[in-house]
């Protein structure tokens, strides 16, 4: 009967989330009732409202958030992947899943620029979901890429999911950003090698564009860069102004969200009804994020309070299982809740229970040190959240997707079409996991001349 309490509580919580309460009001309101039912006295109540206010709303990292929205949407304002895709086209020659391989290209530099998944995955599906399909592509695999490239926004720097996380487990964002480049580009090149072995094995499905007019590549790869250069030139200010510590986050969040408005700007986009649209955009995202993790401080306080901490170390130490599977378990469970939660609830409830647990297991050699462990967790974490955003009931992307597509694609198509996309998600999860090494090279590679 020692854990009665936390018990209830995370019954309590699993049920309200499935009636469908809101779950930043479920958060908070479980916490004031334990509390009660604890008996826990009102002093305690007092440092469960100093944290939130020392942690949450006075926290500058967290001022990055609103900073990075504001910065995704301006860039997606500015429309800057109309031309991409089809001068990145132009580059495959009239070869089969070219054009697939092109809205790979042009979703990873949308999630570097926006790194918001809705803005992502409806810009995606607009732009080349209609045109992939007028090219007679088939229709699973053209959803499914779509749908893989817009969900790297989440894990891809500059990354909001990362701020947040470096917030929740007290990790540098920078590193944070740093150690995520290398996961998120081996996903893309593995949708990349996806639609090059089905173009291989079945071209029928990744037609070639035969109407593509044959230009030296020199000219094509001129145009390109073209398009390029202005986004990338603002990502990587962003990315290197934090990671070599010149900036903090917050600050190259600031330089980001000015040079969107720049861009903007500069191409004719901006106006004061695009200021309002997106400034309103943000103070929604940044206010569901905030009020979330106001719940969520109280009820692990709480929770923590009535021994929940130790309840959970108990659990793990009494299966007397290696430390990997206790990662292996944790990475089933917040899998298992991406089906019914989105990836902000389950950060505020998960990282803070499960982070001290991974700090304090033995991995022998392969860590140098409680900083790449934690590093190497966080990444984990983030590659497995990306399949909250595909997998049924509650795939927001899906949803996203489903409201801006053609008429003749249906829920089964979609769903079919994000099956081999999650299925590569999980093999590239389980590589990460396997040899952290893949996680870790580069931060370690940084360490050398900043470290």
């Amino acid at each position: 009967m020692t854990y009665l309490l936390p018990s209830l509580m995370i019954v309590a919580l699993m049920a309200g989330i499935f009636s469908g309460y809101s779950v930043a009001f479920l958060l908070g309101g479980l916490a004031v009732l334990f509390m009660l039912l604890g008996d826990i006295s009102m002093l305690s109540f007092s440092l469960v409202v100093n944290r939130i206010f020392g942690s949450v709303l006075e926290n500058w990292i967290l001022a990055a958030i609103p900073l990075f929205v504001f910065m995704g949407i301006m860039l997606e304002r500015s429309k800057i992947a109309d031309n991409l895709l089809l001068e990145l086209e132009g580059l495959f020659r009239g070869r089969p899943g070219g054009l697939a391989l092109s809205v790979v290209a042009v979703g990873v530099v949308m999630a570097a620029s926006t790194g918001i998944i809705g803005a992502s995955v409806v810009l995606m599906g607009t732009l080349a979901l209609p045109l992939m399909l007028r090219r007679n592509y088939d229709k699973t695999l053209a959803v499914g890429t779509v749908l893989g490239s817009g969900v790297l926004g989440i894990l891809l720097p500059p990354s909001i999911m990362l701020v947040v996380f470096g917030e929740v487990m007290r990790v540098p964002v920078g590193d944070l950003f740093v150690a995520a480049m290398v996961p998120s580009l081996l996903l893309a090149s593995a949708y990349a090698l996806y639609i090059i072995y089905t173009g291989v094995v079945r071209p029928e499905k990744v037609p070639a564009n035969v109407s593509v007019v044959r230009q030296p590549m020199s000219a094509a790869a001129a145009r390109v860069i073209k398009d390029l250069v202005v986004p990338a030139a603002l990502i990587c200010s962003v990315l290197v102004s934090i990671i070599v510590g010149v900036a903090t986050p917050t600050e190259g969040a600031a330089i980001g969200a000015t040079g969107a408005m720049l861009m903007a700007l500069a191409k004719r986009k901006l106006n004061w009804k695009v200021l309002d649209q997106s400034l309103r955009s943000t103070i929604g995202t940044t206010g569901m994020i905030l009020f979330l993790a106001i719940g969520a401080t109280a009820y692990s306080l709480v929770f923590k309070k009535l021994g929940g901490q130790s309840m959970i170390e108990d659990i793990v130490a009494s299966f007397g299982v290696s430390p990997y599977m206790v990662v292996f378990g944790i990475m089933l469970l917040i899998f298992v809740l991406g089906f019914f939660l989105e990836w902000i609830e389950i950060s505020f409830l998960v990282l803070p229970l499960f982070t001290p647990i991974i700090a304090g297991l033995d991995f022998g050699d392969a860590f140098a040190n409680q900083g790449e462990v934690l590093l190497w967790f966080a990444v984990l974490v983030a590659v497995n959240l990306q399949t909250s955003f595909l997998t049924p009931p509650f795939g927001y992307a899906v949803f996203y997707l489903k409201g801006i597509a053609p008429p003749e694609i249906n829920t089964v198509d979609i769903y079919r079409g994000v099956a081999p996309i999650v299925s590569l998600q999980l093999v590239v999860l389980f590589i990460l996991a396997l040899w952290p090494a893949v996680i870790l090279w580069l931060p370690r590679l940084f360490q050398g001349p900043w470290g």
